[in-house]
């Protein structure tokens, strides 16, 4: 009787543990990665329970602190005052790097220019350039229109820092909830512009060089192109150790066939393949 009662034991500890759901919300960029990971973990371990949500990198963070998620998805660091209530909370996270980035500068396909500046950048989105033409006398003398990300984003804060300076944005801009809104309506308005994560770039809209660099696999490895970044997971390690279904993703995700789905989803792998 005692075999028979430790063996439903052992069973329902089994079931139990791989009934517990993964939980990984945050950055909308690092989402095409963690779907991919996602995806082909379950094709070998069906019975893993994983949620995904992405509505941006503080949106992931906060929900680490609070406890409501097991992976915090970001494209950017934990802000100084993140860093603080962690610390108040007594809690520690780790910050792994999934892969790199550019944040690329996007057109529509009909207009005619092909490079930008920083500067001309941070003057389209301050709002001292309104129309095209002041950009460029070539082009045509209409307002620019201009699309960002949201204030909850990783792609944000690391695109007004970089091209912005970390000046404040024209309250002309169009605040978008994704990165894909930013994309459908630059492919749809011709004198729109926007910027995204290369991993969300289609031929539909026109990708611009920075300062004459493209943002290839090689400049963004290498930090040539402007505006490039690291992609991280932050996991809390407050009890010492990554265990768990959490321990299995990481693992999986820093493994050769995570960091060629990196590059699959159109990132840069940050670790050799």
């Amino acid at each position: 009787m005692k075999k028979v009662l430790l063996s439903l034991l052992v069973v329902t500890l089994f079931v139990v543990s791989f009934a517990e759901t993964l939980v990984i919300k945050g950055s909308n960029t690092v989402f095409p990665i963690a779907q991919l990971w996602i995806e082909d973990l379950k094709e070998s371990k069906p019975e893993l329970n994983i949620t995904l949500e992405g509505a941006g990198s503080s949106t992931g963070i906060a929900a680490l602190l609070n406890g409501t998620t097991d992976v915090a998805n970001s494209s950017r660091f934990m802000k100084s005052s993140e860093i603080e209530k962690m610390n108040e909370n007594g809690q520690f996270f780790m910050p792994i790097v999934v892969g790199y980035d550019g944040i690329a500068i996007v057109v529509n396909k009909e207009l005619g220019i092909d490079n930008i500046t920083l500067d001309q950048l941070k003057s389209i989105y301050t709002g001292q350039i309104r129309t095209w033409n002041q950009l460029n006398s070539n082009l045509p003398n209409r307002p620019i229109i201009k699309y960002s990300r949201d204030t909850a984003s990783g792609t944000y804060e690391t695109f007004t820092n970089i091209a912005l300076s970390g000046e404040k944005m024209d309250p002309t801009v169009k605040m978008g909830p994704s990165t894909q809104f930013e994309i459908n309506q630059v492919s749809q308005n011709a004198y729109a512009i926007a910027y995204a994560g290369v991993g969300y770039v289609d031929d539909s809209v026109k990708v611009l060089t920075v300062e004459g660099v493209q943002p290839t696999a090689y400049n963004i490895l290498n930090s040539v192109y402007p505006i490039s970044r690291p992609l991280f997971m932050f996991v809390d390690v407050t009890d010492g150790f990554i265990t768990g279904n959490v321990k299995e993703y990481v693992n999986f995700g820093l493994s050769k066939k995570g960091q060629e789905l990196v590059e699959k989803a159109g990132y840069v792998a940050a670790y050799g393949k």
